[in-house]
């Protein structure tokens, strides 16, 4: 349960123990306060505008995670120019006062994309001006673009409102990273670490990014195919730095633990010694092992097993030891195993897991 979901308090199970209309209300209010929003009717003329002008950021990253067909495309734009109702697209708001799309992408992109200029399709990864086509309606608009609509019919749909709900802000960061979760859990399904990527953007989230494409790093780990474009890799990096340098506030809620990091490095331009503690312990441990961490008998690396050995890497690299000679059959040290697969989110497991990897980093006889 994250913290956003523990705002309204706990649920009471017996009826002496309900709280008060009073205080249901109370409860309410107080987190309500915790939500700024607003909310603008904008013309599509004016939204093209923003995104031209990176004042609205469809984020081109999502593209790869979910792309409308051009025919749901098509369709988009026969409902506005038949003036049917579209959804309301969610924003929220950076610091700089621009707007991150959080839900409504897809639709963003297609007005863009068609009534857009090539600068604002390049913007967006787009490729090439969306031509009208198979149009269940309006067919005989068939292969028509917006430079070909008529002078009047192109005021008419730039005229045309969309209504944008705006988080703003104020909104504290859980909410903000709740807001993202829940809106996105449907049609692009993004994972933690993928909204993490949208609400703690600058120069150590683009290093994460940067170095989860390092290739020792990579050749170290072994993941599922689902895995793979899910925002991973650039977990298991960060997850790296947090425990690293936040073993000790780290209470067994992963999810919150990792936000509050990275929230407290948003704007940390600091960032070169830890690209090269991140590459020194990728590198020696792609030596030592030589291919991906895995046990005999597990086809896909155990991910609490791989951070607890590349944060004890690192806490050795950071005092001063460079080199590692593990003796042979290290990962299948029994303490080593078993803190890593029985009741792993807890301060302890995480304590003894990164404590035993630095003894068999160090040579340690393996436990059996």
């Amino acid at each position: 349960m994250s913290r956003f979901d523990r705002y309204l308090g706990s649920v009471k199970t017996t009826s002496e123990e309900l709280p008060s209309d009073l205080e249901l209300q109370a409860a309410l209010q107080e987190r309500r306060q915790r939500v700024d929003t607003d909310f603008f009717d904008l013309s599509l003329r004016e939204l093209v505008r923003m995104v031209d002008e990176d004042e609205l950021q469809a984020r081109p990253e999502y593209q790869r995670k979910f792309r409308w067909t051009e025919k749901t495309q098509c369709e988009l734009i026969e409902s506005l120019l038949m003036g049917l109702p579209i959804p309301a697209v969610f924003v929220a708001t950076n610091a700089n006062g621009s707007w991150d799309v959080v839900d409504g992408l897809q639709r963003v992109s297609t007005i863009a994309r068609f009534m857009g200029t090539e600068k604002t399709r390049k913007k967006l990864g787009m490729d090439g001006p969306l031509i009208l086509r198979d149009l269940p309606q309006l067919q005989s608009f068939e292969g028509v673009s917006f430079e070909a609509l008529p002078r009047q019919i192109k005021f008419l749909l730039e005229k045309r409102y969309v209504r944008v709900q705006v988080l703003n802000d104020q909104s504290v960061h859980e909410v903000r990273f709740e807001l993202f979760r829940r809106l996105n859990a449907g049609a692009i399904a993004l994972t933690p670490q993928e909204v993490r990527g949208v609400l703690y953007r600058g120069p150590f989230n683009a290093a994460l990014e940067e170095l989860s494409e390092y290739p020792s790093f990579r050749s170290l780990i072994k993941l599922k195919r689902s895995d793979k474009d899910n925002g991973t890799y650039g977990e298991l990096a960060l997850k790296f730095f947090a425990y690293l340098d936040w073993q000790e506030k780290f209470t067994g809620a992963v999810t919150d633990f990792l936000n509050d990091y990275m929230d407290s490095r948003k704007d940390d331009t600091d960032v070169a010694d830890d690209v090269a503690l991140f590459t020194s312990v990728s590198d020696e441990l792609m030596r030592v092992v030589g291919g991906p961490i895995k046990r005999p008998g597990v086809g896909w690396t155990p991910q609490n097993q791989f951070e607890a050995v590349m944060v004890a890497a690192g806490r050795l690299i950071r005092s001063g030891t460079t080199s590692f000679s593990p003796r042979p059959g290290w990962l299948e040290d029994r303490v080593l195993v078993n803190s890593s697969t029985k009741g792993t989110n807890t301060p302890k497991a995480l304590a003894t897991r990164i404590d035993r990897s630095v003894q068999l980093l160090t040579g340690a006889a393996p436990s059996k």
